[in-house]
Protein backbone atom coordinates (compact mmCIF):
# COMPACT_ATOMS: atom_id res chain seq x y z
CA UNK A 1 0.00 0.00 0.00
CA UNK A 2 1.31 3.92 -1.21
CA UNK A 3 2.75 5.57 1.83
CA UNK A 4 3.78 8.94 1.71
CA UNK A 5 6.64 11.00 4.18
CA UNK A 6 6.32 14.51 3.87
CA UNK A 7 8.50 17.67 4.90
CA UNK A 8 7.00 20.67 7.04
CA UNK A 9 9.24 22.74 4.21
CA UNK A 10 6.38 21.45 1.86
CA UNK A 11 8.38 18.45 -0.25
CA UNK A 12 6.39 15.36 -0.46
CA UNK A 13 7.69 11.74 -1.44
CA UNK A 14 5.64 8.50 -2.11
CA UNK A 15 6.57 5.06 -0.92
CA UNK A 16 5.50 1.47 0.10
CA UNK A 17 4.53 0.51 3.61
CA UNK A 18 7.06 -2.15 4.62
CA UNK A 19 5.34 -2.86 7.66
CA UNK A 20 2.23 -2.78 8.88
CA UNK A 21 0.32 0.51 7.57
CA UNK A 22 0.07 3.16 11.04
CA UNK A 23 -3.69 3.62 12.09
CA UNK A 24 -2.35 7.45 12.39
CA UNK A 25 0.18 9.63 11.24
CA UNK A 26 3.12 9.72 12.59
CA UNK A 27 5.07 12.36 13.69
CA UNK A 28 8.49 13.27 14.74
CA UNK A 29 11.61 15.50 14.02
CA UNK A 30 13.25 13.91 10.71
CA UNK A 31 17.19 13.10 10.63
CA UNK A 32 19.07 11.00 8.58
CA UNK A 33 21.76 7.91 9.50
CA UNK A 34 24.79 8.17 7.11
CA UNK A 35 26.21 4.09 8.91
CA UNK A 36 26.22 1.61 6.33
CA UNK A 37 25.24 -0.85 9.55
CA UNK A 38 24.17 -0.68 12.74
CA UNK A 39 20.39 -0.17 12.15
CA UNK A 40 19.71 -2.01 15.47
CA UNK A 41 21.81 0.18 17.71
CA UNK A 42 20.34 3.11 16.03
CA UNK A 43 16.69 1.74 16.84
CA UNK A 44 17.29 0.78 20.51
CA UNK A 45 19.32 4.37 21.14
CA UNK A 46 17.35 6.58 23.84
CA UNK A 47 18.91 9.43 21.54
CA UNK A 48 16.91 9.00 18.89
CA UNK A 49 14.05 9.07 20.82
CA UNK A 50 10.47 10.65 18.75
CA UNK A 51 12.75 11.01 15.61
CA UNK A 52 12.14 9.61 11.95
CA UNK A 53 15.12 8.30 11.05
CA UNK A 54 15.48 8.01 7.49
CA UNK A 55 18.93 5.25 6.57
CA UNK A 56 21.07 6.78 3.60
CA UNK A 57 22.38 3.28 2.86
CA UNK A 58 19.84 1.73 0.15
CA UNK A 59 19.94 -1.93 1.58
CA UNK A 60 19.34 -2.01 5.36
CA UNK A 61 18.32 -5.28 7.22
CA UNK A 62 19.88 -7.65 5.77
CA UNK A 63 21.57 -9.09 8.57
CA UNK A 64 18.40 -8.89 10.86
CA UNK A 65 17.78 -8.29 14.65
CA UNK A 66 20.04 -10.08 17.36
CA UNK A 67 20.35 -10.73 20.66
CA UNK A 68 23.36 -9.13 21.63
CA UNK A 69 23.41 -5.51 20.20
CA UNK A 70 20.37 -3.66 21.62
CA UNK A 71 21.18 -0.44 23.35
CA UNK A 72 18.09 -0.71 25.20
CA UNK A 73 15.09 -2.55 26.01
CA UNK A 74 13.06 -1.26 23.38
CA UNK A 75 13.12 0.92 20.31
CA UNK A 76 12.45 4.21 20.57
CA UNK A 77 12.56 6.28 16.86
CA UNK A 78 9.04 7.56 15.83
CA UNK A 79 9.39 5.96 12.30
CA UNK A 80 11.71 4.53 9.66
CA UNK A 81 12.33 5.55 6.16
CA UNK A 82 14.53 3.49 3.47
CA UNK A 83 15.30 2.84 -0.07
CA UNK A 84 14.89 -0.74 0.21
CA UNK A 85 14.65 -2.81 3.28
CA UNK A 86 14.88 -6.78 3.48
CA UNK A 87 12.30 -9.30 4.75
CA UNK A 88 14.87 -12.29 5.05
CA UNK A 89 17.91 -11.85 7.61
CA UNK A 90 21.16 -13.55 6.09
CA UNK A 91 23.16 -13.57 9.25
CA UNK A 92 24.03 -16.46 11.92
CA UNK A 93 23.16 -14.73 15.16
CA UNK A 94 19.67 -13.22 13.19
CA UNK A 95 16.69 -13.79 15.54
CA UNK A 96 13.78 -11.74 13.90
CA UNK A 97 13.62 -10.06 10.71
CA UNK A 98 13.64 -5.53 10.85
CA UNK A 99 10.32 -6.12 9.86
CA UNK A 100 9.39 -8.43 12.53
CA UNK A 101 11.21 -6.32 14.95
CA UNK A 102 9.28 -3.37 13.90
CA UNK A 103 6.22 -4.29 14.21
CA UNK A 104 6.70 -5.75 17.48
CA UNK A 105 7.55 -2.33 18.20
CA UNK A 106 4.23 -0.38 16.37
CA UNK A 107 7.33 1.35 14.81
CA UNK A 108 6.20 2.19 10.88
CA UNK A 109 8.75 1.51 7.98
CA UNK A 110 8.22 3.44 4.59
CA UNK A 111 10.11 1.84 1.43
CA UNK A 112 11.02 2.66 -1.65
CA UNK A 113 11.82 6.49 -0.87
CA UNK A 114 14.25 8.38 -2.90
CA UNK A 115 16.56 9.03 0.34
CA UNK A 116 18.91 10.44 -1.40
CA UNK A 117 16.73 13.31 -2.51
CA UNK A 118 14.87 13.79 1.41
CA UNK A 119 19.02 13.84 2.70
CA UNK A 120 19.83 16.38 0.03
CA UNK A 121 16.59 18.37 1.26
CA UNK A 122 17.42 18.10 5.29
CA UNK A 123 21.33 18.81 4.77
CA UNK A 124 20.19 22.13 2.80
CA UNK A 125 17.51 23.38 5.04
CA UNK A 126 17.92 21.30 8.28
CA UNK A 127 16.08 19.18 10.40
CA UNK A 128 12.48 19.55 10.31
CA UNK A 129 9.52 18.11 11.79
CA UNK A 130 7.58 15.67 9.18
CA UNK A 131 5.02 13.12 9.15
CA UNK A 132 4.63 9.79 7.82
CA UNK A 133 1.21 8.86 6.62
CA UNK A 134 -1.50 7.46 4.31
CA UNK A 135 -3.05 9.87 2.89
CA UNK A 136 -1.24 12.70 0.29
CA UNK A 137 -3.30 15.77 2.10
CA UNK A 138 -1.74 17.02 5.30
CA UNK A 139 -2.76 19.49 7.33
CA UNK A 140 -0.75 22.02 8.67
CA UNK A 141 -1.15 21.37 12.12
CA UNK A 142 0.20 17.41 11.81
CA UNK A 143 3.46 19.60 11.68
CA UNK A 144 3.17 19.91 15.41
CA UNK A 145 5.41 17.69 17.19
CA UNK A 146 4.33 15.85 20.44
CA UNK A 147 6.74 15.92 23.41
CA UNK A 148 9.04 13.41 22.39
CA UNK A 149 12.84 13.20 23.02
CA UNK A 150 13.01 14.40 26.36
CA UNK A 151 15.50 12.85 28.72
CA UNK A 152 12.62 12.32 31.61
CA UNK A 153 11.12 9.83 28.93
CA UNK A 154 14.03 7.60 29.40
CA UNK A 155 15.87 8.01 32.04
CA UNK A 156 16.06 5.44 34.85
CA UNK A 157 13.64 5.53 37.51
CA UNK A 158 15.54 4.12 40.84
CA UNK A 159 19.16 3.63 40.86
CA UNK A 160 20.39 0.24 39.22
CA UNK A 161 23.70 -1.24 40.17
CA UNK A 162 25.46 -3.80 37.44
CA UNK A 163 29.36 -5.43 37.82
CA UNK A 164 31.35 -5.87 41.23
CA UNK A 165 34.81 -4.37 39.70
CA UNK A 166 36.98 -2.26 42.21
CA UNK A 167 36.09 1.22 40.62
CA UNK A 168 32.18 2.59 41.59
CA UNK A 169 31.32 4.63 38.90
CA UNK A 170 28.27 6.44 39.20
CA UNK A 171 26.12 7.09 35.79
CA UNK A 172 24.00 10.09 35.34
CA UNK A 173 21.16 8.68 33.38
CA UNK A 174 19.91 10.51 30.49
CA UNK A 175 19.43 8.11 28.45
CA UNK A 176 22.18 5.79 28.75
CA UNK A 177 23.36 2.85 26.23
CA UNK A 178 23.82 -0.35 27.29
CA UNK A 179 27.66 -0.66 26.09
CA UNK A 180 28.29 2.05 27.58
CA UNK A 181 27.84 0.41 31.13
CA UNK A 182 29.43 -2.50 29.53
CA UNK A 183 32.80 -0.77 28.61
CA UNK A 184 33.11 0.25 32.40
CA UNK A 185 32.10 -3.25 33.59
CA UNK A 186 35.01 -4.42 31.51
CA UNK A 187 37.26 -2.04 33.26
CA UNK A 188 36.74 -3.56 35.89
CA UNK A 189 33.76 -1.25 37.66
CA UNK A 190 31.10 -1.53 39.48
CA UNK A 191 28.14 1.07 37.95
CA UNK A 192 25.38 2.18 39.38
CA UNK A 193 22.96 3.92 36.97
CA UNK A 194 20.81 7.16 38.55
CA UNK A 195 17.81 9.05 37.46
CA UNK A 196 18.98 12.60 35.81
CA UNK A 197 17.23 14.72 38.93
CA UNK A 198 19.24 12.69 41.61
CA UNK A 199 20.54 15.17 43.89
CA UNK A 200 24.14 15.77 44.65
CA UNK A 201 23.58 14.72 48.50
CA UNK A 202 22.17 11.54 47.27
CA UNK A 203 25.21 10.79 44.80
CA UNK A 204 27.51 11.68 47.59
CA UNK A 205 26.22 9.11 49.69
CA UNK A 206 26.75 6.49 47.02
CA UNK A 207 30.77 7.17 47.29
CA UNK A 208 31.68 6.68 44.18
CA UNK A 209 35.28 7.09 42.57
CA UNK A 210 34.07 8.72 39.33
CA UNK A 211 31.17 10.27 37.59
CA UNK A 212 29.56 9.44 34.15
CA UNK A 213 27.21 11.72 32.25
CA UNK A 214 25.56 9.75 30.09
CA UNK A 215 24.43 10.65 26.12
CA UNK A 216 20.43 10.83 25.44
CA UNK A 217 17.82 12.83 23.06
CA UNK A 218 16.74 16.38 22.91
CA UNK A 219 17.88 20.07 23.58
CA UNK A 220 20.88 20.17 26.40
CA UNK A 221 19.32 23.24 27.98
CA UNK A 222 16.09 21.38 29.41
CA UNK A 223 18.42 20.02 31.73
CA UNK A 224 18.46 22.99 33.59
CA UNK A 225 17.78 21.54 36.93
CA UNK A 226 20.24 19.21 36.64
CA UNK A 227 23.25 21.72 36.30
CA UNK A 228 23.88 22.78 39.31
CA UNK A 229 24.68 18.89 40.52
CA UNK A 230 26.50 18.49 37.19
CA UNK A 231 28.78 21.81 38.75
CA UNK A 232 29.71 20.43 41.84
CA UNK A 233 30.16 16.87 40.71
CA UNK A 234 32.36 17.95 37.55
CA UNK A 235 34.61 19.83 40.70
CA UNK A 236 34.65 16.88 43.20
CA UNK A 237 35.40 13.77 41.40
CA UNK A 238 36.66 12.25 38.06
CA UNK A 239 33.99 12.84 35.03
CA UNK A 240 33.37 11.35 31.61
CA UNK A 241 30.68 13.45 29.87
CA UNK A 242 29.56 11.82 26.69
CA UNK A 243 27.53 13.26 23.73
CA UNK A 244 24.54 14.81 25.87
CA UNK A 245 26.58 14.68 28.94
CA UNK A 246 29.43 16.13 27.07
CA UNK A 247 26.82 18.88 26.27
CA UNK A 248 25.09 19.53 29.68
CA UNK A 249 28.97 19.42 31.36
CA UNK A 250 30.17 22.42 29.47
CA UNK A 251 26.67 24.38 30.01
CA UNK A 252 27.11 24.00 34.02
CA UNK A 253 30.61 25.57 33.69
CA UNK A 254 29.21 28.65 32.00
CA UNK A 255 29.40 27.38 27.98
CA UNK A 256 26.40 27.81 25.69
CA UNK A 257 25.66 25.10 23.15
CA UNK A 258 23.56 25.60 19.62
CA UNK A 259 21.30 23.45 17.36
CA UNK A 260 23.14 22.06 13.87
CA UNK A 261 21.37 22.74 10.76
CA UNK A 262 21.08 18.76 10.25
CA UNK A 263 22.68 17.40 13.16
CA UNK A 264 25.32 14.08 13.22
CA UNK A 265 24.23 11.39 13.00
CA UNK A 266 26.58 8.34 11.61
CA UNK A 267 30.33 8.48 11.07
CA UNK A 268 32.75 11.56 11.23
CA UNK A 269 36.18 11.89 11.19
CA UNK A 270 37.77 13.47 13.96
CA UNK A 271 41.58 14.60 15.43
CA UNK A 272 42.19 14.20 18.93
CA UNK A 273 44.62 17.57 19.51
CA UNK A 274 46.46 15.79 22.38
CA UNK A 275 48.30 12.75 19.97
CA UNK A 276 47.20 14.69 16.77
CA UNK A 277 45.73 11.74 15.24
CA UNK A 278 42.52 11.32 13.31
CA UNK A 279 39.75 9.36 14.48
CA UNK A 280 36.80 7.80 12.34
CA UNK A 281 33.94 8.33 15.02
CA UNK A 282 30.22 7.40 15.59
CA UNK A 283 27.75 10.15 16.34
CA UNK A 284 24.08 10.85 17.31
CA UNK A 285 23.38 14.53 18.40
CA UNK A 286 21.52 17.54 16.72
CA UNK A 287 23.29 20.10 19.42
CA UNK A 288 27.14 21.10 20.00
CA UNK A 289 29.12 23.37 22.42
CA UNK A 290 29.47 26.67 21.21
CA UNK A 291 33.44 27.04 20.23
CA UNK A 292 33.33 30.91 21.55
CA UNK A 293 31.16 30.38 24.38
CA UNK A 294 34.06 28.60 26.51
CA UNK A 295 35.95 31.14 27.04
CA UNK A 296 36.79 32.05 30.90
CA UNK A 297 34.85 28.43 31.35
CA UNK A 298 38.72 26.40 31.90
CA UNK A 299 37.73 23.74 29.35
CA UNK A 300 40.28 23.33 26.48
CA UNK A 301 39.56 22.35 23.49
CA UNK A 302 40.49 18.40 22.55
CA UNK A 303 38.47 16.88 19.73
CA UNK A 304 37.66 18.72 16.39
CA UNK A 305 35.62 17.46 13.82
CA UNK A 306 37.15 17.12 10.53
CA UNK A 307 34.05 18.08 8.33
CA UNK A 308 32.20 21.29 9.95
CA UNK A 309 35.52 21.86 12.48
CA UNK A 310 32.64 21.51 15.24
CA UNK A 311 33.58 21.02 19.10
CA UNK A 312 33.75 17.21 19.58
CA UNK A 313 35.50 17.48 22.96
CA UNK A 314 37.51 19.08 26.01
CA UNK A 315 39.32 18.67 28.81
CA UNK A 316 39.51 21.09 31.82
CA UNK A 317 42.83 23.02 33.07
CA UNK A 318 41.59 22.49 36.60
CA UNK A 319 39.10 19.62 37.21
CA UNK A 320 39.59 16.20 36.22
CA UNK A 321 37.13 16.23 33.61
CA UNK A 322 37.32 14.77 29.93
CA UNK A 323 33.89 15.07 27.48
CA UNK A 324 33.47 13.61 23.92
CA UNK A 325 30.27 14.58 21.67
CA UNK A 326 31.16 11.37 19.89
CA UNK A 327 30.48 7.72 21.11
CA UNK A 328 33.82 6.22 22.49
CA UNK A 329 31.30 3.09 23.04
CA UNK A 330 31.30 2.75 19.37
CA UNK A 331 27.69 1.22 18.96
CA UNK A 332 27.70 0.76 16.14
CA UNK A 333 30.37 2.46 14.56
CA UNK A 334 34.24 1.90 14.39
CA UNK A 335 36.52 0.91 17.78
CA UNK A 336 38.92 3.72 17.28
CA UNK A 337 37.66 5.85 19.95
CA UNK A 338 37.46 3.45 22.88
CA UNK A 339 40.46 4.48 24.92
CA UNK A 340 38.63 7.28 25.93
CA UNK A 341 37.05 5.05 28.16
CA UNK A 342 40.55 4.05 29.41
CA UNK A 343 41.83 7.29 30.05
CA UNK A 344 38.72 8.09 32.03
CA UNK A 345 39.70 4.68 34.55
CA UNK A 346 43.09 5.88 34.40
CA UNK A 347 41.73 9.75 35.85
CA UNK A 348 39.67 7.60 38.20
CA UNK A 349 43.08 5.27 39.35
CA UNK A 350 44.98 8.20 40.00
CA UNK A 351 42.32 9.95 42.11
CA UNK A 352 42.10 6.73 44.49
CA UNK A 353 39.08 8.16 45.92
CA UNK A 354 39.97 10.90 47.34
CA UNK A 355 37.27 14.14 46.76
CA UNK A 356 38.77 17.42 45.71
CA UNK A 357 37.11 20.85 46.67
CA UNK A 358 38.15 23.27 43.53
CA UNK A 359 35.58 25.86 43.92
Amino acid sequence: MEGYLQLKCGDRFKGKWLTNVPEKTIKGEIVFFTGMTGYQEVLTDPSYRGKIVVFTYPLIGNYGINEADFESKKSHVAGVVVYEAKEVSFHYEAKKSLKEYLQKWGVPMLGHIDTRAVVKKIRSIGTMPAVLSKSSEVEENEFILPAEGKVEQVTSTINKTVGMGKHHIVLLDFGSKKSIVENLVKRDCKVTTVPSNITYEAINQLKPDGILLSNGPGNPKELEYALPTIKKLIQLYPTLGISLGHQVAALALGADTVKLTSGHHGAYPIIDLDTNKVLMSSQSHSYVVDKESVKGTGLVLRYTNLHDHSVEGFIHETYPLHTVQFNPESHPGPLESNYVFDEFIETVKANNGRVYAYA
